[in-house]
């Protein structure tokens, strides 16, 4: 991590641009997938939950941000509201599964036909380009500039304070409920010759005609001058109300005691100096590779250990603690499932100062009937209220990207209640108003506000922060030192694309 005067951090990035398209990993279009991407050496922990508030996303420590209105699958950056969450029935359909399992050893006969909840698919989402070689930045070169900052006076002008952020596994659970409902219409209506009797009226619940009759009765009477004392029923109050039951006491029911397996679910910090990440490492390589092999098809040489490691272990995020932080930090981390002591399942997190954020998962295939991804997904977002008890802003759970445009990707939006990004605004938009519009279009702007913009568009390019020769400057200076310079266009859309906030506190690489 970068260090400048004040102890403050900073973040080094390379951008690429996004000209050129790639395969896409839902659809198999070979060139319709199009993203600006850029090259993280390090980066803030604040830094990148500015840049997921504004549609980025990483994979290892390549950074990634969808054109939404070009790409042929647009992704649409998705957060849960962690702390109003409600497990649906299918959710808790699966917290049955596992404790059943618990309970008696058996797995479930089914397969499981449901989405694993990796936020940055193998094949969907892009890792690096792998025509770019990112410039290697000397730990040498980071001193150096410590060492110089004082004596850059520019920097002083430029720096701001860090803004705060703004605040199913069957088919049918992977649907939006407008197209649940459609079929459900459909498969309810009665062929002819067969079926209720069309001239008929539809059969109603016998507790309902009680309940008429009841009342019909009480009518007649005080209309014959009977009792006068009769009154309706009083509505019950708040307090008699029955409250629905929260998911942290489905998830301890799934885990019944004196069971025939025991589940156990660990943190661990993505650090080789960390003792538990480093023993369960191989074992979590293994799994790895079993799992991309079997769910995947990956070929054995796509999955190696090099691959494991620049893939889910290879982070720019700095470990960070805070005051007003969690115990545990911020940063990357693997959250493991243990069953009676071995690793069945990892899922990648990244623990950031207003959400937990979903990076990947991985499970050993003999289990994938229990609905891992389904379940892995419930549980971090019961470990996403858990912070919350211990910093008040960490309230959300980011899946990743919606993608409405592949049925398959649809689930996440059963997570409620939710939002989507919009796309122009940045502004966090409840998905029942933004799933209507994507039925019409692929690529929506989700903002009804005609007159709302980018908030935070950077409208002086000049005071976007660059690393040049081993110095930080604002980029009116780098223009200045490198006259006749022609890449003010890259350098505007980058800032365009990250934001002010970013963009005065990011350092851009330039060789």
């Amino acid at each position: 991590m970068l260090k400048m005067a004040g102890n403050k951090s900073y973040t080094i990035v390379e951008y690429f641009g996004g000209d050129s398209g790639y395969r896409c990993g839902y659809c198999k279009n070979d060139e319709g997938n199009f993203s600006h991407g850029m090259w993280s050496h390090t980066m803030t922990v604040q830094d990148y939950q500015d840049l997921i508030d504004r549609g980025w996303r990483r994979s290892g420590k390549y950074v990634y941000k969808p054109k939404l209105n070009k790409t042929c699958c647009p992704q649409y950056t998705i957060r849960c509201h962690a702390l109003k969450f409600q497990p649906s029935k299918s959710h808790k359909k699966v917290l049955k599964k596992i404790s059943k399992f618990i309970s008696n050893g058996e797995l479930p006969k089914e397969q499981d036909d449901g989405e694993p909840m990796d936020s940055v698919c193998d094949e969907a989402g892009p890792r690096e380009p792998s025509s770019v070689c990112p410039s290697e930045v000397k730990r040498a070169a980071i001193t150096d500039i410590q060492k110089e900052l004082p004596e850059c006076p520019a920097i002083t002008e430029v720096q701001k304070e860090e803004a705060d952020a703004a605040p199913a596994d069957s088919e049918t659970s992977r649907k939006d409920p407008e197209s649940v409902a459609d079929e459900r219409t459909t498969a309810a209506a009665p062929k002819p010759g067969m079926g209720a009797d069309p001239g008929r009226p539809p059969c109603r619940k016998a507790r309902d005609l009680r309940k008429e009759r009841r009342l019909q009765k009480e009518q007649i009477r005080q209309h014959a001058g009977g009792d006068s004392s009769i009154v309706s029923p009083t509505p019950p109050t708040p307090a008699q109300t029955k409250q629905p039951k929260p998911l942290e006491d489905f998830i301890s029911e799934s885990l019944p005691d004196n069971s025939s397996h025991c589940l156990e679910v660990r943190l661990v910090p993505v650090n080789f100096e960390d003792p538990q990440f480093t023993a369960s490492y191989q074992q979590s390589v293994a799994l790895y590779a079993r799992y991309q092999m079997a769910i995947h098809g990956d070929d054995p040489s796509d999955c190696s250990e090099s691959e494991f490691r620049r893939f889910l272990c290879d982070s720019p995020l700095e470990a960070e603690h805070s005051p007003d932080g969690p115990e545990v930090g911020y940063g990357s981390f693997h959250q493991q499932y243990l069953l009676d002591g071995r690793i069945v399942a990892v899922g990648v997190i990244d623990i950031l100062p207003t959400c937990v954020s979903s990076v990947y998962l991985y499970y050993h295939p003999d289990f994938a009937s229990l609905s891992l991804g389904s379940y892995s997904a419930l549980r971090e977002i019961a470990f996403t209220r858990q912070l919350q008890t211990q910093s008040p802003k960490l309230s959300y759970y980011y899946l990743g990207f919606y993608i409405h445009s592949c049925p398959k990707m649809r689930y996440k939006g059963q997570y409620r209640p939710s939002d989507l990004l919009c796309p122009e605004t940045f502004a966090w938009v409840p998905i029942e108003q933004c799933v209507p519009q994507l039925e019409n279009t692929r690529y929506a702007r989700f903002n009804q506000d005609p007159d709302a913009g980018d908030a935070r568009v950077l409208k002086d390019v000049g005071r976007a922060l660059v690393l040049y020769r081993r110095a930080v400057m604002p980029y009116a200076a780098y223009s200045r030192k490198r006259k006749g310079s022609s890449d003010e266009t890259e350098v505007q859309q980058y800032a365009d694309l990250v934001g002010q906030d970013c963009a005065e506190k990011i350092l851009l690489y330039r060789a």
